[in-house]
């Protein structure tokens, strides 16, 4: 790998403009980390590989912003009682594993395919994943809400009962977000999982709430805050692997990190004030929509790979341009629906409050 360091020019020019659109990025990316646990990387990714930042480096440089403001995620939402400390610390040893091999595997399409290649795998990837958990997560919690039971607790899926009802001695661990024993051997592969794919576009999040609160019967709220520290031990873990390589961009991961660390704040309040089904609503929009502005790229890729017919300089200006103004259609829209749920949350709030003054109940 250092080999490519030293024939790859990874590093991009910074100017005030781009600086300003990094700290935005990273304010939305901490604002929908901080709300949905995901790590907010599938917007900070598709949104530093849309400034021409090389897709591994958007990845190396992602991963190391990514376990501080992590960190000070976990520790706000554990404040209000959210995280599962255990499992996220046994999800987050088996994704340490899944980091380290899927580190290799980007290796190894960088020094085959250069950074077409790279991008390319990156683009690819995201769009698979989007596409599939995207709409399974958008499909759920749109079938909670027609129901009318989005006040209704969450009900175990058949998956995770199924899962928690299999007794493997000598494996099995309590954890106090299931209320249930399960065997470690069922939370391995989830880890490595979960690892693989933050490897490959630092976006873990993608499989790890979804497996948390569907495979293993986790509440959504704990599941998105639990992801906080799986998403610690990985960033840690891959920014020591990335920079020994010389493939982490400091500038932008501090730049991204002032950002994210005031948005996951506000994210992290966003949560106590909207109901669980509106986390996966959340999630799913914005996974779907980043899906298109990848989706965009990936000819641009494979016509530079010349896996495909030239495409004109104005197909390719067009094609970029439209997939970075989708990209902030996502974050705009991202961070106005958990802005207005906080703000809603806060005015329900203080009504309530002031007609218990009114009443005399206080």
């Amino acid at each position: 790998m250092h080999d490519i360091a030293q024939t790859v020019s990874n590093f991009v020019d910074l100017n005030w403009m781009n600086m300003t659109y990094l700290f935005l990025v990273g304010f939305v990316g901490g604002l929908v980390s901080g709300f949905i646990g995901s790590g907010g990387a599938f917007v900070l990714t598709p949104g530093m590989m849309s400034m021409g930042v090389p897709g591994l480096v958007a990845v190396a440089s992602n991963m190391c912003h990514k376990f501080p403001k992590a960190l000070v995620g976990a520790i706000k939402r554990a404040k209000y009682g959210q995280v599962d400390v255990k499992l996220g610390i046994v999800l987050g040893v088996s994704a340490e594993a899944g980091v380290l091999y899927g580190a290799h595997i980007q290796e190894g399409i960088k020094k085959a395919f250069g950074d077409a290649g790279s991008n390319l795998y990156v683009s690819v990837a995201f769009v698979v994943i989007l596409a599939v958990v995207g709409s399974f997560v958008l499909r759920d919690a749109w079938k909670t809400y027609k129901s009318g039971a989005s006040n209704e607790a969450e009900k175990v899926t058949k998956i995770a009962k199924w899962v928690q009802s299999i007794n493997i001695p000598g494996t099995m661990v309590y954890f106090k977000s299931l209320n249930a024993k399960i065997s470690i051997l069922f939370t391995i592969p989830l880890g490595f999982a979960t690892g693989m794919l933050a490897a490959t576009i630092a976006v873990g999040g993608f499989i790890g709430v979804p497996s948390m609160i569907y495979v293993l019967g986790a509440p959504s709220l704990m599941a998105s805050a639990t992801e906080l520290v799986i998403a610690f031990v990985m960033g840690l873990g891959g920014s020591f692997k990335y920079a020994m390589h010389g493939l982490v961009d400091i500038r932008l991961s501090m730049i991204i990190l002032g950002g994210s660390l005031f948005g996951i704040q506000l994210g992290a309040i966003g949560t106590t004030y909207v109901k669980p089904y509106m986390i996966k609503m959340v999630m799913g929009v914005i996974m779907v929509i980043v899906l298109f502005s990848r989706a965009l790229m990936v000819p641009v890729y494979m016509s530079q790979l010349n896996l495909i017919g030239q495409l004109s300089e104005t197909t390719m200006k067009s094609l970029k341009s439209t997939s970075f103004a989708i990209m902030i259609f996502a974050l705009a829209l991202g961070a106005f629906i958990i802005l207005r749920a906080i703000w809603q949350g806060r005015r329900a709030e203080k009504l309530s409050a002031q007609e218990a003054v009114i009443h005399g109940k206080v």
